[in-house]
């Protein structure tokens, strides 16, 4: 029975840790642009340039 218990505390302390994780990355502004992400593929990069 002590065996769950213990299981039970490390699987809510896994999950609280995954939970602030989240927290912390909407707050630093992690997800705030969803458009040019899947824009940035369509442009062609910069072609580099020879040293010579």
């Amino acid at each position: 029975m002590s065996v769950i218990i213990i299981l039970l505390i490390a699987s809510l302390s896994v999950a609280l840790v995954f939970l602030l994780a989240y927290l912390w990355s909407v707050r630093d502004g992690q997800f705030d642009d969803v458009f040019s992400p899947g824009e940035r593929i369509l442009f062609e990069d910069k072609k580099p340039i020879d040293k010579k």
